[in-house]
């Protein structure tokens, strides 16, 4: 029943760790995303091959790939796109911006203003872009991966809680093992540009294999004691005494949605409470807002979401 979650999950490792080496974590939570139509977060210093992840999916998936470069001068129209006048036509027609891509790739998004951050709420959320009270409908398969520097705040803005709720999961990227760092000097340490000629050693995925797979997650069942326990880390989180903000609805079904995918990648067809935690910190951490005392202590998100795991009881 989950053959195809788990051949679509071994497929992309297989076609991504051509290009990128030592982020099989990062591989895992992009398939999960790509299965459940989410978008993806990536959090952590620059250097660590996110772009270059970005570009070897969108050539897995076989679409197009935009990379927008967040900066303080970074306008809406500059991702959505703009009417220009048609000399031929004598009339203004709709130029699509980088947005109107398969895989959009928002580099150090927390560099944009509030207002060019705004824009992408819609497009996220509803797959589609309101210009000149005309909505454009965007690509069936639209995904957008944004990075930001959790360490750098000079010349930032935090996103704001509506636009880290779209974010179905994130991916904390850290430095690369010592093995793999070692491999990555080896392969792309020469003169010549070898990480673009991997590119092309990516081939693309089979066109039916995400639409088996994500036909293959309804098959997974979920039992009714698995979305209570579910209702209960949410709930949870919205009393706990570190949050001044818990998950959402939106939260716990995309908490939910991970779940059941991630039974799937392990050959289940069932959701385990195992499998709620797996995914819980991918899915919750960058939800939850701390109390400023909790921040001042150095307590995080990710302790935040242990201690709601180690807390909340598991159902039998």
């Amino acid at each position: 029943m989950s053959g195809s979650i788990q051949e679509l999950e071994q497929t992309l490792a297989r076609e991504l760790g051509r290009v990128v080496i030592g982020t099989q974590a990062a591989v895992h939570a992009l398939a999960i995303a790509l299965i459940a139509r989410g978008h993806v977060l990536v959090q952590g210093v620059p250097g660590l091959g996110k772009t270059l992840l970005a570009k070897a999916l969108a050539r897995a998936l076989g679409g197009e790939f935009q990379r927008i470069q967040g900066t303080a001068d970074l306008m809406p129209s500059d991702i959505i796109g703009v009417h220009v006048y048609d000399e031929s036509r004598r009339s203004f027609v709709f130029r699509p911006g980088p947005l109107f891509a398969d895989v959009v790739l928002v580099d150090e998004i927390n560099r944009a203003g509030p207002k060019t951050q705004s824009a992408l709420l819609e497009a996220m959320e509803e797959r589609q872009v309101s210009v000149e009270r005309t909505m454009s409908p965007l690509p069936e398969d639209f995904l957008v991966i944004a990075t930001q520097n959790p360490r750098e705040f000079e010349g930032t803005y935090p996103l704001p809680e509506s636009q880290l709720d779209r974010f179905m999961l994130r991916i904390d990227m850290d430095y690369p093992a010592r093995e793999a760092e070692a491999d990555i000097l080896g392969r792309y340490g020469g003169v010549q540009s070898a990480a673009q000629a991997a590119l092309g050693t990516v081939t693309r995925l089979a066109p039916e294999l995400l639409s088996q797979a994500r036909a293959a997650v309804e098959a997974i069942h979920v039992a009714p004691a698995l979305s209570a326990y579910v209702l209960d880390l949410a709930r949870a989180s919205r009393s706990h005494a570190r949050l001044t903000l818990g998950l959402s609805t939106r939260g716990a079904l995309a908490l939910l949605k991970a779940a059941r995918i991630a039974a799937g990648m392990r050959g289940g067809e069932f959701v385990t409470p195992d499998d709620v935690k797996a995914v819980a910190v991918n899915v919750m951490g960058h939800r939850l807002l701390l109390t400023p005392e909790a921040a001042l202590e150095g307590v995080t998100d990710l302790d935040v979401v242990t201690s709601l795991l180690a807390e909340t009881p598991v159902p039998r």
